[in-house]
C-alpha cells in the first residue's frame, strides 16, 4: 500500500509567485518577475526587426513577495523584451544595470545583433486536433533515448529541409521506424534552449548533446527548421507542438531530458544572461562569501532550497505537461534538485515531493538520474514512490556478467563472481528498490547517451577520447566492456561473431529483465562512435545515426523487433510488484530458479564462481491480463553445457520463443517437454513460454 499524497504546504506554492513571466489582461500583458536582492528592475522593449533599437524601457514596481512587477499594452504577443536589473555590488553579488537579461519565464528566444538574447512574448495558440497522451503504463513502457538532431539528420526517407529538426522526428519515416521497432515512448536529450560553453567553441566544437541550459521555458530553436526559425518563436513553439501530436497520435509519448540542476551562465566570471544577473544570490548555492557550490560539476548548483528557484522548476514542469503536452520527464543529476538549505540530500525535499503531488503533473512520467558529483550524491533507490530511477547498478551488473566477467574468465580459467548477483538484477532489483515501489521504479539500461555505444562496448577496452580535445582526460574510466580480443575495428570473423553475440545477450537482458527497458537510439543497429565514450561536443556523422546497415546490423535489429514483440506478448516478463511467496495473492509475481540440471538452485550455486548457469521461471496473474509463464534460461560461459528443462507442476511442454546464439531471430516455436536436454555451445540466453 503506498502512502497518501503529502499535503502540498511547501512555500514555494505560495499564490506571491502565481503568474510569473508575461501574462494577459483586459490592460494588456502583465509581467511579474522575482528578485528579492535587486533595487531596481525594467523591462526594455525592442523594435521587432531591429533587435537593438530599443523602443522603450518601462520601470517595473517591487510588489508582496518580493515579484516586480507591470503592466502594458506594449506586452503584446510578438514583443521583444528583456530586463535590466541593479541592486548591491558586493563580494558575490552579480548586478550589472547594463546587462540585457533574459526573462526566466520567456517562452520565446531571438538571438540579438551583439551576441545577447531578446525574450519574445508567444502566440502559444494550437489546435491539438482532440489528439490525446497515449499514456502508456509504465509495465508496457519501452523507452527509447534519442538526439533529436542526430536522430534523424541522415535518415534518407525524411526530406532534406527536415533533417534534424522537430518536424523530422515527427514525419511518418521516423515514427514508422519507432513502431517497427516496438518502443513506445522516445527519450530526448535536452530541448529546452542551450548554448555552447566558450571553451568548446573556442576549439572549434559545439555543446551537442545539450546539457548547458539557456532557458527552461523555450524550445531550442536551432531544431526547428529554416521556415519556422525564419517565421519567428511561434511557429518554433508550433512545430514542436505538431511533432508531438503526431507522434502522440501514433501511441508514442514524448519524455524530455531536462537539466533544472545548473544553467549556462557557468562558474563566477562565466555569462551573466539570465538568473545571475536577476538575483544570482538566490538561484545558485553559495558559500557565504560568494563562492559557488558546485555539486553538478557544471560551474554552478541551482538552490531549490530557496522558493524562487523551485516554483521556477515547477513552473517549467507544468508548462511542457500542460501547454506542451509531454509525456514525461528524465530529471538530468536529480539529486541536486532534492539538495536542502544545508546542502544534503533529501528524498522529502518538498519540490520532490511536489513534483510527485502536483495535480497539474498528474500521470507524467518522473524519471531520476539519481545522482550528482557532491557529497553524498549517488542515491540509488532512494528516491520516494512515485519516482522511477536510472538503475546504474543494473547496468554495472549486467556488463559485468556478460563482458568484464568473461574477459577475467579468458585470463584467470573461471568468473570472478557466481550468478547471484545478476539473478537479482533480471529479477527487478528488490534489493535496491523497496517493495512499496516494486520493479517498475527502475529504468535498466545497459547503455545511454554518455559512455560507450553497445557495439563499442564490446569493441574496446579503453576510451579513445582525443578528439574531445581534453587529452583524453573526459570519459568514465571504468567501462566494464570488452574488445573480444582485438581494440576497435577488425576483420577477423571469429572475434566480429562473438561481438554480435555479446550483443544480442546484453540486448536480450535487457529486454526480458524485470523492469522498464531503455535502448539508446542507435544500439538497434549497432551503432559505433570509434570509442569515445563521451562525444557530448561532437556535432557529426560521428554521432548521427546512420540509416545505410549491413545485413548483420539488419539482423540485429530484427532481435530487438522480436525481444519487445515477446515483452509485450507475455506480462510475466513485466511484472509490476515483486515475486510473492503466496503464491494466490491477486496481481502477485512468482519466481522459480533452478540450475542446468533442473534442480531447485542451492545456496552454494548462487556464489560459486564456477557456476554460471541458471534457468529463471517467472509466472505473472496481472490485471486485465491472462496468467502467464515464462522459461528464460542464462548460460554465461564460454564452455559447452547441457541443460535439462525443469520439471514444474502444471507445466507440460516449453514452446521456444528466441535465442541469443542465432544471427536471425527465427519464428519457428519449437517444442519441449520437461526433462528435455537442450545444449549450449557458448554464452548464450534462450526463451520459452511455460504452458
Amino acid at each position: 500500500m503506498l502512502p497518501e499524497p503529502a499535503v502540498l504546504d511547501a512555500s514555494f506554492l505560495s499564490p506571491d509567485l502565481d503568474g510569473l513571466g508575461v501574462t494577459f489582461g483586459t490592460d494588456g500583458g502583465t509581467l511579474r518577475v522575482w528578485s528579492a536582492q535587486a533595487t531596481s528592475m525594467e523591462v526594455v522593449l525592442f523594435d521587432a526587426t531591429d533587435l537593438d533599437w530599443i523602443i522603450d524601457t518601462i520601470p517595473l514596481e517591487r510588489g508582496r513577495g518580493d515579484v516586480w512587477h507591470v503592466t502594458t499594452p506594449a506586452l503584446a504577443p510578438g514583443a521583444r523584451y528583456a530586463l535590466r536589473v541593479d541592486g548591491p555590488h558586493g563580494q558575490g553579488d552579480t548586478f550589472n544595470p547594463e546587462s540585457l537579461l533574459i526573462e526566466p519565464y520567456t517562452r520565446g528566444l531571438v538571438s540579438g545583433g551583439l551576441g545577447d538574447w531578446r525574450s519574445v512574448v508567444v502566440d502559444s495558440s494550437f489546435d491539438w486536433q482532440g489528439v490525446a497522451k497515449p499514456a502508456v503504463p509504465w509495465d508496457r513502457t519501452v523507452i527509447y533515448e534519442a538526439h533529436l538532431k542526430g536522430l534523424t539528420k541522415r535518415h534518407p526517407a525524411i526530406p532534406p529541409a527536415l533533417h534534424g529538426t522537430y518536424a523530422g522526428l515527427g514525419h511518418p519515416a521516423m515514427i514508422a521506424h519507432l513502431q517497427a521497432l516496438g518502443v513506445t515512448s522516445i527519450e530526448l536529450l535536452p530541448v529546452h534552449a542551450f548554448e555552447s560553453e566558450p571553451r568548446l567553441l573556442q576549439h572549434g566544437l559545439t555543446n551537442y548533446w545539450g546539457y548547458n541550459t539557456l532557458n527552461f521555458f523555450t524550445p531550442h530553436a536551432d531544431y526547428a527548421t529554416a521556415e519556422s526559425r525564419s517565421a519567428g518563436p511561434d511557429a518554433v513553439v508550433r512545430e514542436f507542438k505538431e511533432m508531438v501530436r503526431s507522434l502522440h497520435a501514433s501511441g508514442i509519448e514524448v519524455i524530455l531530458d531536462v537539466v533544472y540542476n545548473h544553467t549556462s551562465e557557468g562558474e563566477i566570471g562565466g555569462p551573466r544572461s539570465s538568473l545571475r544577473g536577476i538575483d544570482g544570490r538566490s538561484y545558485y548555492r553559495q558559500h557565504d562569501d560568494g563562492a559557488y557550490i558546485d555539486v553538478t560539476g557544471c560551474g554552478n548548483s541551482v538552490n531549490t532550497s530557496t522558493d524562487a528557484a523551485a516554483r521556477l522548476v515547477l513552473d517549467s514542469l507544468r508548462y511542457w505537461a500542460g501547454e506542451m503536452q509531454v509525456d514525461g520527464f528524465r530529471f538530468d543529476l536529480a539529486a541536486t534538485l532534492g539538495r536542502g538549505a544545508d546542502h544534503a540530500f533529501d528524498p522529502d525535499h518538498p519540490l520532490l515531493r511536489a513534483i510527485i503531488d502536483d495535480p497539474a503533473l498528474a500521470g507524467v512520467k518522473m524519471i531520476a538520474e539519481p545522482w550528482d558529483v557532491g557529497m553524498g550524491g549517488w542515491q540509488t533507490g532512494n528516491f520516494a514512490p512515485g519516482w522511477a530511477e536510472w538503475n546504474d547498478r543494473y547496468r554495472d551488473r549486467v556488463r559485468n556478467f556478460w563482458l568484464s566477467d568473461i574477459d577475467y574468465a579468458r585470463r584467470a580459467g573461471t568468473a570472478p563472481v557466481g550468478i547471484g548477483g545478476f539473478a537479482t538484477r533480471l529479477a527487478g532489483s528488490s534489493n535496491t528498490f523497496s517493495h512499496a515501489r516494486g520493479p517498475l521504479a527502475g529504468i535498466n539500461f545497459v547503455t545511454a547517451h554518455d559512455g560507450f555505444t553497445l557495439r563499442d562496448l564490446v569493441s574496446y577496452d579503453v576510451k579513445h577520447n582525443l578528439g574531445n580535445g581534453e587529452q583524453g582526460r573526459d570519459g568514465a574510466d571504468m567501462n566494464r566492456s570488452f574488445n573480444h580480443g582485438a581494440e576497435g575495428a577488425t576483420e577477423d570473423d571469429g572475434i566480429l561473431a562473438r561481438r554480435r553475440k555479446a550483443m544480442r545477450n546484453l540486448l536480450g537482458t535487457l529486454l526480458l529483465s524485470a523492469g522498464v527497458p531503455m535502448i539508446t537510439a542507435g544500439d538497434e543497429f549497432g551503432r559505433t562512435q570509434r570509442g569515445n565514450n563521451n562525444a557530448y561536443c561532437h556535432d557529426s556523422p560521428l554521432t548521427w545515426v546512420s540509416w545505410e546497415h549491413a545485413p548483420w546490423q539488419q539482423d540485429l535489429a530484427a532481435h530487438v523487433g522480436r525481444l519487445l514483440q515477446l515483452r509485450r506478448d507475455n506480462p510475466a516478463l513485466r511484472p509490476a510488484r515483486f515475486a510473492h511467496e503466496e503464491r494466490e495473492v491477486p496481481s502477485a509475481s512468482v519466481i522459480d530458479w533452478y540450475d542446468e540440471r533442473g534442480e531447485t538452485m542451492s545456496g552454494d550455486r548462487w556464489t560459486d564462481p564456477a557456476h554460471r548457469t541458471l534457468q529463471y521461471v517467472a509466472q505473472s496473474t496481472p490485471e486485465h491480463e491472462a496468467p502467464n509463464r515464462t522459461l528464460l534460461v542464462v548460460h554465461g560461459a564460454e564452455r559447452p553445457i547441457a541443460v535439462t528443462l525443469p520439471r514444474i507442476d502444471g507445466v507440460e511442454r516449453y514452446v521456444s520463443l528466441w535465442s541469443s546464439l542465432e544471427e536471425r531471430p527465427s519464428d519457428d516455436e519449437v517444442v519441449h517437454v520437461p526433462g528435455d536436454v537442450i545444449t549450449f555451445a557458448d554464452a548464450g540466453m534462450r526463451l520459452f513460454r511455460a504452458e
